[in-house]
């Protein structure tokens, strides 16, 4: 390194300038070339030599073999003698060091393709390809398949030359094939560029010449523009393979087949860490588990095999330092690393992701694969990833690129978002399927959890703030699509598992209300009420017992504890939290207000309508004072106060205040809202009541098939509106349609609800009543109703 030391000029000092060299480095040259370290320019005293004296110090060595000529220090003006070309070698003739073979290589299916494709072929083959996420073993694949054909040498399928280069970069491949074509067909020495081309020319096959029967390996191609100009040729007689973890249409353009090498399954990772940790006494189980935790990936299971040999730490522990949130992936690498391997876990992807966030658009693939780090390894949905939370997130941590670094781009668009993805597919960091719309993506557990280490508390913080506005934004109002539903629930799940501390500054995060809300209105009411169980603890602990979230949480503990079937407890903690609530905001909150009226309505539910009547009774008024008559949280205790009327004997009275209700509701809701639609359902239940059973069956028949297109038929409201019209079309003397409608049902909700919910038991209840209706008369009572 030559560096221009330029010091205060004094009169005896008419230049003033010194060269230092220092730390040049080691150089080396192979095949009768030139290794050079330390300063090269005109010797001294010579007319072009520099004014100023050069200082060298820390000069590395230099290593030539085979004739070269090495040279460590000043180097003067050199006339090099040039090299004559050589004469060929003969065959059989390897270039380049096939990797060895890692300890208890497994063989995998992806190995018997490329053996297929290849030896069973009697024409030319297209370079095949074998591509996947860094440390899935396709450099160990290739050398497998390399050294097997090598060690066939002398027989009718065995090699003449096999050429194996590291080919990450350009300079690579034109060194590899340069010293192929000094070896074996007089390339001129002295030009690389030239002897790469004479290299490929030769081996394309001549009618006159004798066959060359050749492999090329081009092991961890980069960057597909390295290869332009320098694919070896299509022919019978030679094959190409390629290792890489790109996926890029230019490297599979002209019918390059891929083979696309995955994970190892449960029973390959198994067998690995069993065959790699003979004689050490762990259990089958603690081996499969550890298998899961490191997600199967070949490299992992090699890194953490020598961990575990070098260390003697067992499984279990070794385990517990993988699950340890203080712990990164360095800390889980051995010192030594196994087979040859150039690089730790966590360096194994670094590489990829640079090239991915220099890729167009450029700068956006490292914070879009940060924001999935965040979130379910197995699926997530692209509207999250192009919503306007992760657009604007992109946007301000686009990663600086380019020349002009200062240089801001336009605004991120949802497009830029999808092409950062695509980058992300390319490197093969994440796998990408457009027209997958609810798991488009899927990430390695251990990408995520690489990535993850990287960021710092205040990325950490402000990437899950964004995943969690993502999800929001992305959540529909009415879950429609239960299968949408469920994939952010996982999300959700995820995240929180990631970043629970952060969604809780500086308060509970929204999303943490919308996941436990979620699962209630799909029927998993026991894991609703488990997860507001477990938010009550995290909030109190997080932001204090008076807290408002704090308050709001324990609000829905109570109102899930009692969907879950506990009426009375959930009366009980009601009450219980009214006293705090009052205490602490006043009585005309808005949580106070809605404390009420849950406390009524579960005291209703818990067998006490005509106090649930009263309560909300009161309540009504102190509402319309505080919020007017068009809140919503008014037009509920409307609604309920109806409902309760009717639970208390006064079915008539239910009917006549539903129907002021309904108007009001389609005015201020509109005719889709699910308030007004429960209201539709209830008007008809309570008109049944009342006597007018041909009413009930007409207005539930009319509601049925808006609830399917507004809710989607596994919503549990839409599914008690099917309960409810088998049960009125019974009564209205169709028994044997409501006793097929009822079983039709049953199986529905087993699968949706399970067959164990509280409403599916119901439902089984009602379909005994029904037959048994059906040969002996009778009638329903209220406790047989869905």
């Amino acid at each position: 390194m030559a560096q221009e030391d330029k010091r205060p000029q004094g009169p005896n000092d008419a230049v003033g300038i010194e060269i230092t060299v220092t730390d040049t480095g080691n150089a080396t040259a192979a095949s009768g070339g030139m290794a050079v370290t330390g300063y090269c320019g005109p010797a001294p005293g010579t007319d072009d030599a520099p004014d100023a004296p050069v200082r060298l110090s820390r000069t590395g060595d230099a290593t030539a073999t085979e004739g070269g000529l090495a040279i460590s220090g000043y180097v003067g003006t050199l006339t090099i003698q040039q090299r004559p070309p050589q004469e060929p070698v003969p065959w059989p003739h390897q270039v380049g060091l096939i990797p060895p073979a890692a300890r208890a290589y497994q063989h995998r299916a992806e190995a018997d393709r490329l053996r297929t494709t290849f030896d069973g072929a009697s024409t030319a083959v297209p370079p095949q390809m074998l591509t996947g996420m860094g440390g899935v073993g396709k450099t160990q694949m290739a050398a497998s398949y390399a050294r097997t054909a090598w060690n066939d040498v002398g027989t009718a399928g065995g090699l003449d030359v096999l050429v194996w280069i590291t080919a990450s970069a350009r300079s690579l491949i034109v060194t590899g094939y340069a010293q192929a074509g000094v070896e074996l067909c007089r390339a001129d020495p002295n030009d690389a560029e030239k002897a790469a081309r004479s290299f490929l020319a030769w081996l394309t096959s001549k009618a006159a010449a004798k066959p060359c029967r050749w492999l090329i390996v081009l092991d961890d191609v980069t960057d597909p523009a390295d290869l332009k100009g320098l694919w070896p040729p299509v022919s019978p007689h030679g094959r190409t393979l390629v290792t890489t973890r790109r996926r890029d249409a230019a490297l599979a353009a002209h019918g390059r087949p891929t083979i696309a090498v995955g994970l190892f399954t449960e029973d390959e990772a198994l067998t690995y860490l069993t065959s790699s940790l003979t004689g050490r006494n762990e259990s089958g189980d603690q081996l499969a588990a550890l298998a899961g935790d490191l997600g199967y990936l070949p490299l992992a299971l090699a890194q953490a095999a020598a961990y575990l040999i070098d260390t003697g730490e067992t499984v279990a522990d070794y385990r517990h330092l993988l699950a340890d949130r203080t712990t990164t992936l360095p800390d889980t690498a051995p010192d030594a690393l196994p087979d040859d391997q150039v690089s730790p876990l966590a360096a194994a992807w670094s590489l990829s992701i640079d090239r991915a966030d220099a890729l167009r658009p450029a700068g956006l693939a490292r914070p879009m694969l940060q924001l999935t780090s965040l979130l379910a390894a197995n699926g997530i949905p692209k509207d999250v990833l192009t919503s306007q939370p992760v657009l604007a997130h992109l946007n301000e941590h686009r990663t600086p690129t380019g020349p002009d670094r200062a240089e801001k781009p336009g605004p991120v668009s949802p497009r830029d978002a999808e092409h950062a993805l695509s980058a992300l597919h390319r490197l093969s960091l994440i796998e990408y399927t457009p027209t997958t719309t609810r798991q488009t993506v899927r990430v390695h557990q251990l990408i995520q959890r690489a990535t993850r280490d990287t960021l710092t508390h205040r990325q950490h913080d402000q990437t899950a703030h964004t995943a969690a506005d993502a999800l929001l934004a992305t959540w529909p109002d009415t879950e429609r699509d239960t299968a949408l539903a469920q994939t952010l629930r996982a999300n959700t799940t995820a995240l929180v598992a990631h970043a629970e501390d952060a969604l809780h500054r500086p308060a509970a995060h929204a999303v943490l209300y919308r996941v436990g809300t979620s699962l209630g209105e799909a029927g998993k009411v026991a894991a609703a009420r488990d997860h507001y169980r477990h938010l009550t603890d995290t909030t109190t602990s997080h932001l204090g017992p008076d807290h408002t979230d704090t308050l709001t949480t324990r609000g829905n503990l109570a109102l899930w504890r009692g969907e879950a079937g506990d009426a009375a407890g959930a009366a009980d903690e009601f009450a219980q939290l009214l006293e705090h609530v009052v205490r602490v905001l006043g009585e005309d909150h808005a949580v106070t207000l809605t404390t009420r009226h849950n406390l009524a309505r579960w005291r209703g539910e818990a067998g006490d309508a005509a106090t649930a009547a009263a309560n909300l009774a009161e309540l009504l008024p102190d509402q319309l004072r505080i919020l007017g008559a068009d809140h919503t949280d008014t037009l509920t205790t409307r609604h309920n106060l109806a409902r309760w009327r009717g639970r208390a004997g006064d079915a008539a009275t239910a009917a006549a205040n539903l129907a002021e209700l309904l108007p009001d509701q389609l005015r201020i809701l509109g005719a889709d809202h699910t308030d007004t639609l429960t209201t539709r359902g209830y008007l008809a239940f309570w008109r049944g009541r009342a006597g007018d059973v041909a009413s009930a069956a007409a207005g539930l028949a009319e509601l049925l098939p808006d609830q399917v297109r507004v809710l989607g038929e596994d919503n549990p409201n839409t599914l008690i509106t099917r309960g409810n019209l088998a049960q009125w079309r019974g009564e209205a003397g169709d028994s044997a349609t409501a006793t097929a409608d009822l079983a039709e049902l049953l199986e529905h909700k087993k699968r949706v609800l399970g067959p164990d919910h509280p409403h599916t038991l119901a439902t089984r209840q009602m379909l005994a009543f029904w037959r048994r209706r059906a040969g002996e008369g009778g009638s329903a009572s209220d406790s047989d109703w869905s």
